[in-house]
């Protein structure tokens, strides 16, 4: 084993944290709607934008320090498995799953959309390693790791949007067969299941997308990891606090970092090939 392979495996271990404290949330989902009650929510995405930078780091490490890869490969599937595709998906559903009241086909569309992330999400990292697609300078189908800062950053909008005082407030709806009747929820929470489907597609599309390593990309890149990065840990402060009511006015920071976030990442999706810069020094995924 080599330094990259401890980075890797310490990836895996935070994807892995982060599915227990969406254990622990669990009882902080229960009954109605409470954007504040999130600290175990916000500390699992903490650690799965632990794991996208290990992430990071391990391909350099790898090339500088390990002269043999003989365990990287098959580490980087599981790990990114976990961190990237499960995580994500399992964080989304108890967010959203049961929206303080049991909603039979609102959780079981959700269930369905986030197996669907999953399963895709395994192929993607099958066939990047099939393929061996560290040795081209772009990804075929957007990234994981693209796709779990996607997921959080729309699940991240969603739950703070209702108290953020931009756009609507919470609704209720009256349709028991779709999303439940009688308590409030946010209202963007029907956007969820195209959501999902479209993220799960995108990883096992054809369509190419840069690596995001040199010029104004690379900057963009950057600036979306760090408002991600910052709108979680300004959420957890926001949640920690003993005084929630006089901390509702610092919502809407972390609210537009998360909005700034998604709309970086839907600018590097859409942009697509006009991104990929020709380079034969690339590493993996």
């Amino acid at each position: 084993m080599g330094i990259a392979d401890f980075i890797t495996l310490l990836n895996g271990l935070f994807g892995s944290l982060a599915i227990f404290f969406l254990i622990l949330a669990v009882d902080d989902m229960k009954g109605a709607y409470n954007n504040l009650k999130t600290d175990y929510i916000w500390a699992s995405m903490f650690c799965i934008m632990l794991s996208i930078i290990g992430d990071i780091i391990d391909g350099p490490v790898a090339r500088k320090y390990s002269k043999r890869r003989n365990l990287g490969g098959s580490l980087d599937l599981m790990s990114d498995t976990i961190s990237f595709a499960l995580a994500p998906a399992l964080m989304t559903f108890v967010m959203f799953g049961r929206m303080g009241e049991a909603t039979p086909i609102w959780t079981v569309l959700i269930a369905i959309s986030c197996c669907w992330v999953i399963i895709c999400g395994m192929l993607r990292l099958a066939r990047f390693e099939f393929e061996s697609g560290s040795d081209y300078h772009y990804f075929t189908g957007i990234a994981s790791p693209t796709n779990a800062m996607l997921i959080i950053s729309a699940c991240g909008i969603i739950w703070l949007q209702p108290v953020s005082g931009f756009g609507p407030e919470l609704t209720t709806w009256d349709c028991s067969f779709c999303f439940g009747k009688g308590e409030p929820k946010p209202w963007g929470d029907f956007l969820l299941v195209p959501l999902l489907l479209a993220s799960g597609y995108l990883m096992v599309s054809d369509r190419k997308t840069s690596k995001l390593k040199h010029g104004i990309p690379l900057k963009l890149a950057i600036l979306q990891m760090l408002s991600l990065l910052f709108a979680i840990i300004i959420s957890m402060y926001i949640t920690a606090g003993e005084d929630y009511a006089s901390d509702l006015e610092n919502v809407l920071i972390p609210f537009t970092l998360f909005s700034l976030s998604l709309l970086l990442v839907f600018v590097y999706i859409i942009g697509g090939e006009k991104f990929i810069s020709p380079s034969s020094d690339d590493e993996g995924e």
